[in-house]
């Protein structure tokens, strides 16, 4: 069996930054093992898979450890191929997850808006756990579905700071959101999640769904303006919509090839 496979750099206006991602285009499901190979072999932090559905698509997402919720980079990275390269030319995609629901994708230009449901996090106590996996002193620290976001007082934290990846991936979350309030941007953040096989994710779109509406109340504005501080780097233009998120960004094409099993 032949597949085509496509990488994809997310949340970036050129290659080498932002979010890699692989994208695989199937006209049915594989076994759920076989995708998770496929993740391992590509060794990215997500591989996109999606089938046809109805009058959109289905996708679902792996890390090369296991099978995730929800993905805003690689979603993104799946909206670009659809459009640029597999002949969809809808100017509204509509992703379903089974795990996340309705995900639309409209495309704007040479840009794509992803509307997903947002977080329902809550203020936690600022735990000994929690203090300790990083070498800064955070303010504040959110638990939401999956994640725990932890919030500093400067953007250069964010920037510097040192991760300890042993215990984090000991907190029982898919990952943890390092964010403070930027000086150029809105805010700033960056992404750990060790437990699901990624050290640091570059541009995490999902982290964006908890950093939105937290950041919406405490600047008072529903527009946003985000950078993730990874070594790669990304923007991300956030809007909160209620209980929906807007996240917007550019892709750029890698690679693109076949893969046989």
């Amino acid at each position: 069996m032949e597949l085509k496979l496509y990488q994809v750099d997310a949340f970036a206006d050129k290659i080498f930054t932002g979010n890699p991602a692989a994208v695989c285009p199937l006209q049915e499901w594989l076994p759920d093992d076989v995708l998770l190979k496929i993740a391992v072999e590509n060794n990215l932090s997500e591989t996109a898979f999606y089938v046809p559905k109805g009058d959109g698509f289905e996708i679902r997402w792996f890390t090369p450890g296991v099978e995730v919720d929800l993905c805003g980079h690689a979603t993104l990275a799946t909206a670009y191929v659809l459009r640029n390269l597999e002949g969809f030319k809808a100017d509204v995609i509509n992703f379903t997850s089974p795990r996340s629901g309705a995900l639309p994708v409209t495309v704007q230009g040479d840009k794509f808006l992803l509307n997903f449901p947002v977080d329902n996090f809550e203020e936690v106590e600022l735990t000994n756990e929690l203090l300790s996996i990083t070498d800064k002193k955070p303010i504040a620290a959110f638990k939401g579905k999956t994640d725990y976001m932890v919030v500093f007082q400067h953007e250069e934290d964010i920037r510097t700071i040192q991760p300890d990846f042993a215990a984090i991936a000991k907190i029982k979350a898919r990952g943890i959101i390092v964010t403070a309030r930027g000086t150029t941007y809105d805010f700033v953040s960056r992404f750990f999640a060790p437990a699901v096989g990624i050290n640091e994710d570059p541009v995490c779109g999902s982290a964006h769904t908890t950093l939105t509406p937290y950041w919406a109340k405490q600047l008072n504005k529903t527009e946003l303006n985000a950078f993730q501080l990874s070594s790669r780097s990304g923007e991300v233009t956030c809007r909160l919509l209620n209980d929906r998120v807007e996240l917007g960004g550019r892709a750029v094409l890698y690679l693109k090839g076949g893969i046989f099993i």
